[in-house]
């Protein structure tokens, strides 16, 4: 295997066929093994992890990311009746793009965020739906340091509601027709609180912990004060300075760290289809400055 640095965020790892490597981890080889470990330690290196040129049907998706996690059932969007793990992405052509459209965390809604998502690239359009990662750990240095002293007291409050709620996104989403199913259940209007500041359970870095997407408010403050920090917040994540950009081809996989990274799937390619097929893992409850990890 050889790593590939892409830039600050990311690198494609080249030489492993991750179909096979499950079978033979389960198997023994020490080889795949070692490979598993380099996966691993990549992952901790950069929070984004690209392969190229792999053949990874549903099932085998699945059973790769048992060997990094605990795939989860999303509590809102239904996966496939073989595999409730496996959520199948489609965007048909001539529609507009629906699904991860604007800068979010995976799931930051849930008491235990996902800690990382892995997504597959069945089809994908000659030009555009690129998918875009901005840093939270280079995002939080960048800030000044006496806000960073104030955002450490900080939590804020994150819920599905905006992205998921009937009667804000329209009742159509839940409809079983569409491209994905969508079931309403009590996680569209919990609100959960993380602290804005998290520090990563594997490497101790701090990042910001807030996104536009599920991100209401912070608790502790007005709900002026709240709106115009949260502005200036989202402004300061989404900056150039802290992005990747990644190009999709079919058989890509991607790997990412929720709890580093926000993304964004560009919405450009309407006369074109797009299939691709995600898992998610099921992470810890976020720890601040201070709080004992869980």
């Amino acid at each position: 295997m050889q790593l590939k640095p892409l830039d600050a965020l990311a690198a494609e790892l080249c030489g492993v066929d991750l179909a096979a490597l499950p079978g033979a981890v389960n198997a023994g080889s020490a080889e795949a093994a070692a490979a598993l470990d380099e996966i691993r330690a990549a992952f901790v290196r950069y929070p984004l992890v690209v392969f190229r040129a792999q053949r990874l049907a549903p099932d085998s998706l699945l059973a790769f990311a048992r060997l990094l996690g605990e795939p989860e059932v999303h509590p809102i969007v239904e996966g496939s009746a073989e595999h409730p793990e496996v959520i199948c992405v489609r965007k048909p052509a001539g529609k507009s793009a629906s699904f991860g459209v604007g800068w979010h965390s995976d799931n930051s809604f849930a008491a235990r965020p996902s800690s990382a998502t892995l997504l597959y690239a069945e089809i994908t359009p000659e030009s555009g739906g690129d998918t875009l990662f901005s840093g939270m750990e280079p995002a939080w240095q960048a800030l000044p340091e006496a806000l960073r002293a104030q955002l450490r007291e900080l939590h804020a409050i994150h819920s599905a509601s905006r992205a998921y709620h009937p009667v804000l996104v329209g009742a159509a989403k839940y409809q079983q027709g569409g491209p994905l199913r969508y079931r309403h259940s009590a996680a569209v209007e919990r609100e959960v609180s993380h602290p804005v500041m998290r520090v990563h359970p594997d490497t101790g870095n701090p990042g910001l912990f807030v996104n536009p997407m599920f991100t209401l408010r912070i608790a502790e403050l007005p709900p002026e004060q709240s709106k115009d920090l949260l502005a200036q917040l989202f402004a300061h994540g989404a900056a150039e300075q802290f992005r990747s950009r990644l190009r999709w081809q079919p058989g890509t996989l991607a790997m990412w760290d929720n709890r580093r990274l926000w993304h964004c799937a560009r919405n450009d390619y309407r006369g074109e289809e797009r299939v691709m097929h995600r898992v998610t893992l099921t992470g810890e409850r976020p720890r601040g400055p201070a709080a004992p990890s869980s």
